[in-house]
């Protein structure tokens, strides 16, 4: 008997969802639930999905990570990114269950192709997106970093917000936010996203 596979789009965009639902169904034998990022747990925990598609042109980076995260933590479907950011480091996103990745400037047609490979188990990110996400001399500060710092850049990982840091560490959010303050500047980064490539590759060096 036909088995229907089940794939989510996560998008804000009606315009977005409404052409690939005129598309994928058809081309990939694939029914589609098209999501806000609030809904993507729900809507996991109703069926089986194999594949969840993330457009970052209407996500916010730091909610695709967590969305990833959940996805990673309690199913068992890989992740595509949409419209992957070109302007920003994003690198902190790539994990063991990111399917693809394609950039902004990618046609439908690319993907397409593209997701037909997906399926047949392969990995499609660009090469530039696989090398290294940080350079060796962002481990410098490492030593410099304090035990709750640590803890700060462990918590980050797990995509954690601000307050749920706070709450984790029983302290108020304004003295996590000194903490990171602190560990960008120890670590040479700039946004939260670098730190969580920073302590993706180096903080396994750091632990005690």
């Amino acid at each position: 008997m036909f088995k229907v596979i089940n794939w989510v789009v996560v998008s804000r965009s009606q315009l977005l969802t409404d052409l690939l639902d005129t598309r994928w169904p058809q081309e990939f034998l694939v029914k589609l639930a098209k999501v806000s990022p609030e809904q993507v747990e729900a809507t996991m925990n109703e069926s089986s999905y194999s594949l969840v598609v993330i457009d970052l042109s209407s996500v916010d980076v730091q909610r695709a990570y967590q969305i990833q995260k959940q996805i990673e933590k309690r199913h068992t479907a890989r992740v595509v990114f949409l419209h992957y950011p070109q302007q920003i480091d994003a690198r902190f996103l790539i994990s063991p269950i990111t399917a693809a990745v394609f950039l902004s400037d990618a046609s439908l047609e690319e993907v397409g192709k593209s997701l037909s490979n997906v399926l047949r188990g392969q990995t499609i990110i660009p090469q530039q997106l696989l090398s290294s996400a940080t350079d060796d001399d962002y481990a410098d500060g490492a030593d410099n970093l304090t035990v709750r710092e640590r803890e700060v850049l462990q918590a980050l990982l797990t995509g954690s917000t601000n307050i749920d840091i706070a709450n984790q560490l029983f302290v108020s959010e304004s003295t996590i936010k000194t903490h990171l303050y602190r560990v960008f500047r120890k670590i040479g980064v700039s946004s939260r996203g670098q730190a969580i490539a920073w302590a993706q590759t180096h903080l396994h060096e750091v632990q005690q």
